[in-house]
């Protein structure tokens, strides 16, 4: 019998068929019941087959999708890009193509899907196409975007947002199809805010901010009315806030701008029963958009804001070029500051602080000299600032401790016969805010080996006045410690005396400008001495004697001098007329040679 012979269908053979056939029809019902919407795609871009999900989806009869190009159901011919993807999976040259579309739904709301072509199983010829409904995540992503890029307390547009919009503002399609080509820039900061947050507290604080967000976005809503497009209002963190101007029409806009907010700001705050008044600075900028960066444009802002503060706050400024220029020495150092203190350019020179009662050397303030290699020695009013402006004042600082704290122990060991003497130490508040200055003192105590009643911190009588929270509890564990803590410049910021009898504080330094009214006139102009300079400073020194503190005099440049501090009391003298500050080998010689009689009558 031949091979070839047909014959009855084997019962193996109508088995497999009948499974196939299972199988396809158990497809065809998973595929139409499926939840994730679908559809065979035939190689050509026509529609094979659509299930109900799909026909959902996109409002319609899935039936009626048979048949309809693809592409044109979920946008797909939309961009370059997509179009050229989808057509190399239709060809087989692609394994996937996965994107994002915004569809119009029939019933009038939008949906946002992502869209899946992937080749069929089994070598098939055609596509799968499945579409996913991503619109409560795309929801979700837009809220949490949202509050990621505005700030809580205002709900303005933060310092991100700002900077992205800035950014783009900036890019070159953006200003050259349309526009001015110019952009505009008022930098905000407000006057003496940190009062409101230190004596009110911050829930007030946080109120006044967002009553001024309130005030600042009616001013843009103003300004933007029958303009084209209204001034972005963002808050960049702290009490500064923006107003940005995109295409500006020049100084003179941005000008009435920064003149409408400061008139905002003036009627005084009602928050919940507090009536609180309130200024503010400006900087102004404005220029072409060509060639700016968003660096250049807020230094250029914040260096008009320094001008508005310098010159007396409550006030808006324009960036000036020429003036600008003149801070180019300012900026220079403040450039090199940082690297100068590890290149080790910084030194200590010491002036004596004298018994009035017997002469005797006491103890020393360092002062910091910066050896700068193109400007020479420059004195601490040359830097300091800088350094407190850029934080720079911290490792600063601590540098300054370590060494004073190093060389007063040097001179202990080196003059064991002799009573050891204390060294002062300039304190900038930053260094309290921004450092752990508790830790860094006992640290250098510990590495140095020196006692801590042979330490004298001093900081400004304005910083030490204005002390609550953190800087109080440093300064109170600090005196807890044995170190002592001096205000220096004393009568010259607030005069707080009520306060000064619970600030952990054990000597005061008088300012200079009491001790130069010591000095008596020359013999020809009667050599009369001004009597109320006398009444105030002996005044100030019983009320530090009742309150268990000493005194120092700054500025004593004569013996008439001396004699007559001495006379009221007056416990320590500093000025030329003991000694300039000097380098540390100097009061080597001092102590060796047993001369604590400096300058004594």
């Amino acid at each position: 019998m031949s091979g070839t012979s047909e014959g009855p269908t084997p019962a193996a053979d109508l088995d497999r068929s009948a499974v196939t056939d299972s199988h396809h029809t158990t497809y065809h019902r998973v595929f139409a019941t499926a939840p994730l919407a679908m559809a065979v795609v035939a190689p050509e871009g026509l529609v094979v087959s659509a299930n109900t999900a799909l026909g959902d989806l996109l409002g319609a009869d899935p039936a009626t999708l048979v048949g309809r190009v693809a592409a044109d159901l979920v946008d797909l011919a939309s961009d370059a890009r997509s179009r050229h993807a989808y057509l190399e999976v239709l060809r087989g040259r692609q394994a996937r193509l996965r994107c994002t579309r915004r569809l119009k739904h029939p019933a009038g709301q939008s949906v946002w899907v992502q869209v899946t072509v992937a080749p069929l199983t089994g070598g098939e010829p055609g596509v799968l196409l499945s579409v996913t409904d991503i619109s409560s995540r795309r929801e979700l992503q837009a809220r949490l975007r949202h509050l990621q890029m505005h700030d809580p307390v205002t709900r303005l547009p933060n310092r991100t947002l700002f900077f992205e919009r800035l950014s783009a503002a900036l890019e070159a399609e953006a200003y050259e199809q349309s526009g001015t080509g110019r952009i505009g820039l008022c930098y905000l900061d407000l006057d003496g805010f940190k009062a409101v947050n230190d004596t009110l507290g911050h829930r007030v604080g946080d109120r006044l901010l967002a009553a001024v967000a309130e005030r600042l976005t009616r001013v843009a809503d103003e300004a933007g009315y029958a303009r084209a497009a209204t001034p972005l209002v963002a808050r960049l963190g702290g009490d500064e806030f923006a107003l940005l101007v995109e295409d500006s029409t020049g100084t003179e806009q941005l000008a009435d701008l920064a003149e409408s907010a400061l008139q905002a700001l003036e009627p005084p705050f009602d928050l919940a029963g507090q009536r609180l008044s309130l200024t503010a600075s400006i900087g102004v900028v404005e220029r072409h958009a060509a060639g700016t960066t968003a660096t250049g444009l807020m230094q250029a802002a914040d260096t008009t804001l320094y001008w508005a503060k310098a010159d007396g706050k409550a006030r808006w400024t324009l960036f000036d070029p020429e003036r600008n220029a003149h801070r180019m020495t300012r900026q220079a150092l403040s450039s090199t500051l940082r690297p100068a203190i590890e290149r080790g350019e910084f030194v200590l020179d010491y002036q004596p602080l004298v018994a009035m009662e017997d002469g005797r050397l006491n103890g020393v303030e360092a002062l910091i000299r910066w050896h700068h290699p193109q400007f020479g020695t420059l004195t601490p009013n040359r830097f300091i600032g800088l350094a407190e402006e850029d934080g720079s004042i911290v490792q600063l600082g601590r540098w300054a401790l370590a060494t004073a704290c190093r060389q007063a122990r040097r001179w202990q060991l080196d003059h064991p016969g002799e009573p050891p003497i204390f060294v002062s130490v300039n304190v900038a508040v930053r260094q309290v805010w921004d450092s752990d200055l508790v830790a860094d003192v006992a640290e250098i105590l510990a590495e140095t080996g020196l006692a801590p009643h042979l330490l004298q911190l001093e900081l400004t009588e304005s910083a030490v006045m204005g002390s609550a929270g953190r800087p109080l509890q440093a300064l109170q564990a600090l005196s807890d410690m044995g170190v002592r803590i001096a205000i220096d410049d004393f009568g010259t910021g607030y005069s707080n005396l009520a306060y000064l009898s619970r600030l952990p504080v054990s000597a005061l330094k008088l300012d200079g400008s009491f001790v130069r009214g010591f000095q008596y006139e020359e013999a020809a102009k009667g050599a009369m001495p001004n009597p109320a300079d006398e009444v105030i400073v002996e005044a100030m020194i019983q009320l530090a004697h009742r309150l268990g503190l000493t005194v120092t005099a700054e500025c004593v440049e004569t013996s008439a001098q001396a004699t007559r501090l001495r006379r009221i009391g007056c416990d320590t003298g500093q000025g030329w007329l003991y000694s300039r500050p000097v380098p540390p080998d100097r009061i080597s010689e001092l102590l060796g040679t047993q001369a604590y009689a400096v300058g004594n009558p």
